[in-house]
């Protein structure tokens, strides 16, 4: 049988807050700046907190559409909001405990960075989808799911990499929260995407013509090229791209030998120019 929407969203309440007070409390500050962390890695924490920040915007996009409106996917949303901004709480006071001092008016600082071109797509956007009414929910469930693996494997190479304990007991607990994201957009979009042939051709037209890396268009695409270039940069590392991000794809109905999401990656990452922090 199959599992219904409903369903999903039930199983997906079942599991409470990882960053929870208690989590939030049990993180070692005061250790921050006792290990290491290479300047390299302080353009990838800065991105990774924007983007994080900037859920809202998505919010906000997404409640002008059926698929906002849709109650079950509504009540995900609003959950997914706030786990979003502590997320960037998170990463945001890491930065200051790590030496690396952020405006209190960061998030503001960085709303006003957003490239002039996404504030029109921001207004535009809803309009054009709404055009498909319901029959745009399973391109932006599996848009969501796409986002979400790449944010979760991004976090674990950024872990990898850094080698610094404390930024790794948060990114792990960020993580945990990010899995029952994934988990809910992933299976409704298959669920969406089973309903109907249509729904399978139009998300495959849109992600085929339109994906980007997450954090495109809403960030200079130098920062967006500069993170993926020092996290997916490598045959080992476009393997996890390909396992774990377009493998996942792969198993949506309409998307079998789909490699978009890997050949978008690995055609940035294997880029010779250097781009500074």
């Amino acid at each position: 049988m199959s599992i219904r929407e409903d369903q999903v969203l039930t199983q997906y309440n079942k599991n409470p807050r990882y960053l929870s007070k208690q989590f939030i409390d049990s993180i070692p500050w005061g250790e921050v700046k006792k290990h290491p962390l290479p300047d390299k890695f302080i353009p990838i924490i800065l991105y990774m907190r924007d983007i994080e920040a900037f859920t809202d915007i998505y919010y906000k996009q997404l409640i002008k559409t059926p698929t906002g409106k849709d109650p079950i996917i509504r009540k995900f949303m609003d959950r997914w909001l706030v786990e979003e901004a502590t997320h960037a709480e998170l990463l945001n006071r890491f930065l200051n405990e790590a030496g690396y001092e952020t405006s209190q008016r960061w998030f503001e600082e960085a709303r006003q960075k957003i490239p002039k071109e996404y504030t029109f797509k921001d207004k535009v956007t809803p309009m054009l989808t709404n055009m498909f009414g319901k029959q745009f929910t399973p391109v932006h469930m599996t848009w969501g799911a796409i986002q979400e693996l790449s944010t979760l494997q991004g976090y674990k190479r950024l872990w990898e990499m850094a080698e610094h304990p404390v930024l790794e007991y948060i990114l792990k607990g960020i993580a945990k929260e990010e899995s029952t994201h994934i988990f809910f957009y992933y299976t409704i979009a298959k669920i969406k995407l089973e309903e109907s042939k249509f729904g399978q051709k139009l998300t495959n037209f849109i992600i085929k013509n339109f994906w980007k890396p997450i954090g495109s268009d809403i960030k200079p695409a130098e920062d967006t090229n500069y993170v993926i270039r020092e996290l997916f940069n490598g045959v080992n590392a476009l393997d996890i791209v390909k396992n774990n991000i377009n493998g996942s794809i792969e198993r949506l109905p309409g998307f079998e030998d789909s490699a978009v999401i890997l050949e978008r990656i690995a055609s940035i990452a294997n880029q010779k120019t250097a781009i500074s922090a």
